[in-house]
């Protein structure tokens, strides 16, 4: 998936509100970005660390500048969580999601009132994907997921259940957006629920899928390589 505009450099001065940040830009000029992240963003908000942004000329736009990358000493996560779903579409309509191949929707209505990420038509069989951006990581090499409680992401992991047992296949497919990681696991001592909720949701047949990206300023590829699961 490449970005729109290629990405340019900055330093971020502090994350708010959730999805507000204010940066410097190399030019010396100080303004506020898009953070498009619900999530606390763990370990990746520090004041003074470098960021990559992507400018927009759109005049219905309030904001210039969306943050997309935050660049770590040894990694870059995308922090950007709508990326995620990009890539995988992506992948799936390339057939690079193994097991996951066949007509591609995306936000397709299911359960009750929700909408799944992709729906996969492979003739008869439906197979429901819900996507996670994962960019937690406090111990090296290995990704973690949730970074902040999630009620909602427990749902999903809830409805796919349910989606199963009607005679569906399910997957949950976590995408590391992060280039330093080869190990996956639930965050538990973050969000118990969700560990508990995502446990449940495999003893009922929903296949756990987790893999990793290649990030530069220019794109964000998905690798075909599935990582390890503790």
């Amino acid at each position: 998936m490449r970005f729109q505009t290629d990405l340019i450099p900055a330093t971020l001065l502090r994350r708010y509100k959730r999805f507000l940040a204010d940066i410097r830009l190399e030019d010396g000029r100080e303004v506020t970005a898009h953070c498009p992240n619900p999530g606390s963003m763990m370990g990746l908000s520090d004041p003074g660390t470098r960021v990559w942004v992507e400018p927009n000329d759109d005049p219905k736009k309030k904001l210039k500048f969306g943050l997309r990358i935050v660049e770590l000493e040894a990694a870059r996560v995308v922090v950007d969580t709508g990326v995620a779903n990009r890539v995988v579409k992506e992948a799936l309509e390339v057939g690079q999601v193994s097991g996951l191949t066949g007509d591609v929707r995306a936000e397709v209505k299911y359960g009750e009132n929700s909408r799944a990420d992709f729906l996969v038509r492979q003739g008869d069989q439906n197979i429901w994907v819900e996507v996670k951006s994962v960019t937690l990581s406090r111990e090296t090499g290995l990704a973690e997921f949730p970074d902040a409680k999630t009620a909602r992401g427990a749902k999903h992991l809830s409805v796919l259940a349910d989606q199963v047992a009607k005679g569906d296949r399910a997957v949950m497919l976590y995408l590391v957006s992060r280039d330093d990681c080869d190990r996956f696991h639930p965050a538990a001592d973050i969000d118990p629920t969700y560990a508990a909720a995502e446990a449940a949701a495999r003893a009922a047949g929903v296949e756990i899928m987790v893999f990793p990206v290649e990030i530069t300023p220019q794109q964000v590829v998905f690798v075909p390589r599935a990582l390890h699961q503790m």
